[in-house]
């Protein structure tokens, strides 16, 4: 169900790459949790700074509002403006088209605490 040549967060973000530039996203179980997206708002721009824990944008669905959290510290090189477009990409395809955040790590260490698919499927429980 979960892509596993992915990193995730207990938070429900994914991390795809493991050089120093790599590609953020929310996973299929926060979009489904969340329900029909309406509204996304990255507020992070490129070049920003941005520390693990923090928010980089909010989500909306039918049913809540949520922050987005950085799983890892990094720099924004590239943010998808098409999601502010057409939000529902994220339930329709939040691993390919869906992806929200391009980043450069600010410590490529940070990738080691993330959690590989198998422990990741085991918070869901």
């Amino acid at each position: 169900m979960y892509p596993d040549n992915l990193k995730y967060k207990e938070t429900h973000a994914w991390v795809n790459g493991d050089g120093i530039e790599v590609t953020i996203g929310i996973t299929n179980y926060a979009a489904e949790q969340l329900g029909e997206i309406i509204y996304l708002d990255l507020t992070s721009q490129e070049g920003d700074k941005i520390e693990a824990g923090e928010s980089f944008g909010s989500i909306e669905s039918v049913k809540s509002i949520s922050d987005l959290i950085a799983p890892i510290s990094c720099t924004v090189i590239a943010v998808n403006e098409d999601l502010m477009d057409d939000p529902t990409i994220v339930n329709n395809d939040p691993y390919e088209a869906g992806w929200m955040l391009k980043v450069k790590l600010s410590d490529n260490n940070e990738l080691d605490s993330l959690l590989d698919v198998k422990r990741y499927e085991e918070t869901l429980d």
